[in-house]
């Protein structure tokens, strides 16, 4: 049997990045993945693969910044499935700008999507993750612990997602739920290109961290037996001089 047969693992930003690694991964290991995203024809491409491999998995198309579509994909999960064992925030946003300059809007859409999406999901989703005794992992960021020039807007929301875990993980410890932040640097990922193209930097993908190395070692934490949690893992390429 496989690691994670009868499980259901909710992942948004499925479509693309660590979330479509995380996904086909853990649907090669018996997991039934329930992948959520805004571009339906990528979910679409994503979803045949995994079904091939947990035949019961289903997509779902939401905005994640738009209230109402985040509380409509948590009650069509709920109809879906009964429980849910496994939450994971993969989706998010960033642009980069100084502070004097960035604007409101970018700052707001920063919010929206790595804090107010990830809390309204994770709120209506813990009864049935109560169920299960299940695991939620939010995808962070380096800058979530250190924030650099160009990146205010981006490291706050990141730093608000830091507070929201680590107060989740207090709270719901008693319901057996364990709560992992994982913090990568630069990932080969459709975001970390933008990002070189708004610094003007070649992007040279094979030098940094690939998903795939990040889904390896979320899922391998997930995996722990339940005499134990890891709380926070932080993930650097190999190579720094790039």
């Amino acid at each position: 049997m496989n690691a994670f047969t009868d499980q259901i693992a909710v992942i948004t930003g499925a479509s693309r990045g660590m979330g479509k690694a995380i996904a086909l991964g853990l649907a090669q290991q018996g997991a039934t993945v329930c992948l959520i995203g805004r571009n339906p024809e990528t979910l679409k491409t994503v979803i045949e693969i995994t079904q091939a491999l947990a035949p019961k998995s289903r997509w779902y198309q939401a905005d994640l910044t738009i209230e109402g579509d985040v509380r409509e994909v948590a009650r069509r999960i709920g109809q879906d499935f009964e429980s849910v064992d496994i939450l994971i925030h993969s989706a998010g946003f960033i642009a980069l700008g100084r502070i004097e300059i960035a604007s409101l809007q970018d700052f707001d859409r920063h919010y929206l999507t790595n804090v107010r999406a990830p809390y309204l999901l994770t709120q209506t989703l813990l009864p049935l993750l109560k169920v299960r005794r299940g695991q939620i992992v939010f995808i962070n960021s380096s800058a979530g612990l250190n924030a650099k020039a160009n990146t205010g807007q981006y490291a706050a929301s990141k730093h608000a997602l830091k507070a929201i875990a680590d107060s989740l993980r207090e709270e719901i410890n008693a319901d057996g739920i364990r709560v992992l932040s994982i913090y990568p640097g630069r990932t080969a990922t459709p975001m970390q290109a933008a990002v070189h193209e708004a610094e003007g930097r070649e992007y040279h993908p094979e030098m940094l961290m690939q998903p795939e190395d990040a889904a390896q070692v979320i899922i391998n934490a997930l995996h722990l037996p339940r005499t134990a949690e890891v709380t926070d893992i932080h993930l650097r390429p190999l190579i720094k001089s790039y």
